[in-house]
C-alpha cells in the first residue's frame, strides 16, 4: 500500500480508537465512572494509540498535532492532507458507531446528550466564550508542547505514550467541566454531527481554537528547546 494510503488507515483508526474510547465513555459509561474515569479513558486510548499507530504515521489522530507539528516541520507537507482526511473519517466513523452501540437502551437521544463540547448553556459549567477560548488554546498547547517534545534529542522514545497519555488525561480533568474538553477539532466534529444543531452551530470554537493552540504549542517547545542536538565536543 502507498505510504500516503497507509497514513490515511492509520490515521482513521487512531482517531476512531480515540473517540469510541473517550467520547464512549462519556456517553455510555460516564455517569458511572465520572470525570475522572472519562479523563482516564481519553488518556489510555492515547497511549495505546501512540505505540500502535506511532510506528506507521506518529500517532497525530488531531488535525490541531499534525498542523502543529507542520508549522516545526516535523510532518511533511505533502502527507498532511492524507494525516486530516484520515482523522475526519475517523472520527465520524468512531461517533457512529457509538451511536449505533448507545441506542440500544430504549430512551437513548443524542440530541445535546453525545459528549459535544459547547459554550454558555452549552457548557457542562455554564462557561463563557471567552473562557473556553482560552482554555481550548491553552489545553491544546500543552497536549502539542508535550508531542513536540518526543522529537528532541535526549527523550527516551519508549516513554513517549506514557507522557502523552498522561498529559491528555490532565487536560481532560482541567476542562472537562469547561466546555468537555475538545483540544481536537476532529473529536468535536464527530460527536457534533450526532448531537444536533446547537452543537454544529459552536462547532467553529473547537476547529479554530485547538488549531491555534496547537500551532503555538509546537512553536514555543522548538523556541525553548533550541538546537536538536548537542554540539560535538571538543
Amino acid at each position: 500500500m502507498d505510504e500516503r494510503m497507509r497514513i490515511a488507515v492509520a490515521e482513521a483508526f487512531g482517531t476512531g480508537f480515540l473517540v469510541i474510547g473517550g467520547c464512549g465513555t462519556a456517553i455510555i459509561a460516564g455517569s458511572g465512572v465520572g470525570t475522572l474515569g472519562v479523563a482516564m479513558a481519553f488518556g489510555l486510548s492515547l497511549l495505546v494509540m501512540v505505540y500502535t499507530i506511532g510506528p506507521i504515521t506518529g500517532c497525530h489522530i488531531n488535525p490541531a498535532v499534525t498542523l502543529g507539528l507542520l508549522a516545526i516541520g516535523k510532518v511533511k507537507k505533502e502527507h498532511v492532507a492524507y494525516y486530516i482526511v484520515g482523522q475526519v473519517v475517523g472520527c465520524i466513523v468512531g461517533a457512529a458507531l457509538i451511536y449505533i452501540m448507545a441506542k440500544g437502551v430504549d430512551g437513548f437521544t443524542a440530541k445535546n446528550n453525545f459528549a459535544a463540547n459547547g459554550y454558555d448553556t452549552h457548557s457542562p459549567g455554564g462557561y463563557n466564550l471567552a473562557s473556553v477560548i482560552v482554555a481550548e488554546i491553552v489545553m491544546t498547547a500543552f497536549l502539542t508542547i508535550a508531542i513536540a517534545a518526543i522529537f528532541h534529542w535526549n527523550f527516551s522514545a519508549g516513554f513517549a505514550g506514557v507522557s502523552i497519555g498522561l498529559v491528555l488525561t490532565l487536560i481532560h480533568l482541567i476542562s472537562i467541566p469547561i466546555d468537555n474538553t475538545s483540544v481536537n477539532p476532529a473529536r468535536s466534529l464527530g460527536v457534533a454531527l450526532f448531537a444536533g444543531s446547537d452543537a454544529l452551530k459552536q462547532l467553529w470554537v473547537f476547529i479554530i481554537f485547538p488549531i491555534v493552540g496547537g500551532i503555538a504549542g509546537t512553536v514555543l517547545y522548538q523556541f525553548m528547546a533550541g538546537k536538536e542536538e548537542p554540539e560535538p565536543a571538543v
